[in-house]
């Protein structure tokens, strides 16, 4: 049994946020029906490279297992009409057309309440349904205004995007869970509700403490790099073959550092000997760390550190995450029917992820 067995989801998205997001819930036992349109379906299908061995986009696999695919012309009243029927049936909708879209075609939460009273029904924008619904956005655009770029990247050089579509995921972690608490409540009272989450805010609340040091400090943060802006050594250092990422997070594991670079001298001297003075003097105790890094290898030092207490480790590429959490055990590859997926990070006892459909191919 999975957690989320008889729930049944329409799904209108497209792209990363709500395919996450109804991944999610299908990897938790959700029945997932994905409306395609005729020709090319999601957009995500033709982005690429990279290809699978199939030819298929990696991109559309990465956010659309345990789905089924229905191709629907909702250009068509045919196509709207068996659409509706779909929405009312499942129970639970979701969609990120740009607000008024669904309305449109008839498929608004307006119209489909009526024939269902207790829809569930998730729409996901770049800006919300108000003065912003006419914005389009894609995720770029929303690191941007957002802030996440203003805090990205080196100092001295442009405002850098995080190296993966982050906000469409941190997007759809807070869809899923939006639906999964209207299901709850539709359990208990028999309610349905509207759900809407967008982009930009989902941008604002990720920036946590950046966030708060701005709506309860009046800080505005800045780019650091790798630093810190609270917290010293907190970044990437270099090493005698690559960079090091050690995150110092108190005084102890500060003075553990230390006698593991044979420097127990730094953790007695007065700019060093309090996180408050090893932030103000940062960039000298970086030089001291550098020179006596520079005598091993990144992996080597992230032992001796990591055995000492010290989290640490050294700058993986892709490839190398994955090992590193092969050789912990993770399991971090699921195989469906051929295809090697990312594993669902949740592990529960009485219900499993479990993994049923490949991304669907789709059916013209």
């Amino acid at each position: 049994m999975t957690a989320l067995d008889g729930l049944h989801i329409a799904d209108f998205s497209r792209i990363l946020a709500g395919p996450m997001a109804t991944m999610l819930l299908g990897d938790l036992g959700a029945e997932v029906v994905k409306i395609e349109r005729p020709g090319g379906g999601d957009d995500t299908r033709s982005w690429g490279p990279p290809y699978a061995a199939d030819g298929s986009a990696t991109y559309f696999k990465s956010v659309n297992r345990n789905k089924r695919s229905v191709v629907l012309d909702l250009a068509t009243q045919t196509g709207r009409w068996r659409a509706q029927d779909l929405a009312v049936e499942s129970g639970i909708v979701v969609e990120n057309f740009r607000p008024g879209v669904m309305d449109r075609l008839g498929l608004g939460y307006d119209e489909l309440v009526q024939r269902r009273p207790d829809l569930i029904y998730c729409s996901i924008s770049a800006f919300g349904s108000g003065d912003g619904a006419h914005l389009p956005g894609y995720d770029l655009i929303v690191q941007a205004v957002g802030g996440l770029m203003s805090i990205t990247g080196p100092t001295d050089r442009e405002p850098q995007k995080v190296g993966v579509a982050v906000v469409d995921v941190i997007t759809g972690l807070f869809a899923a869970l939006g639906i999964v608490s209207a299901v709850r409540h539709r359990e208990r009272t028999g309610e349905g509700q509207r759900i809407e989450v967008d982009l930009l805010s989902c941008a604002l609340a990720a920036l946590s403490n950046q966030a708060s040091g701005y709506t309860a400090g009046g800080v505005v943060p800045q780019r650091m790099g790798n630093q810190h802006p609270s917290i010293a050594p907190y970044e990437t250092l270099p090493t005698g073959d690559g960079e090091l990422a050690v995150a110092v997070g108190n005084d102890k594991q500060f003075r553990a550092m230390c006698e593991v670079l044979d420097a127990p001298g730094l953790a007695e001297d007065s700019r060093f000997a309090s996180n408050t003075e090893r932030v103000a003097h940062r960039d000298a105790l970086r030089t001291e760390l550098v020179t006596r890094l520079a005598g091993d290898h990144a992996a080597k030092w992230a032992q001796r550190l990591n055995d000492a207490g010290v989290p640490a480790g050294p700058v993986n590429d892709i490839a190398g995450a994955f090992e590193y959490a092969q050789l912990l055990g993770l399991e971090p590859i699921v195989d469906i029917d051929g295809t090697q997926l990312t594993r669902n990070p949740l592990r529960m006892a009485r219900t499993p992820v479990h993994y049923v459909l490949p991304p669907p191919r789709l059916e013209v």
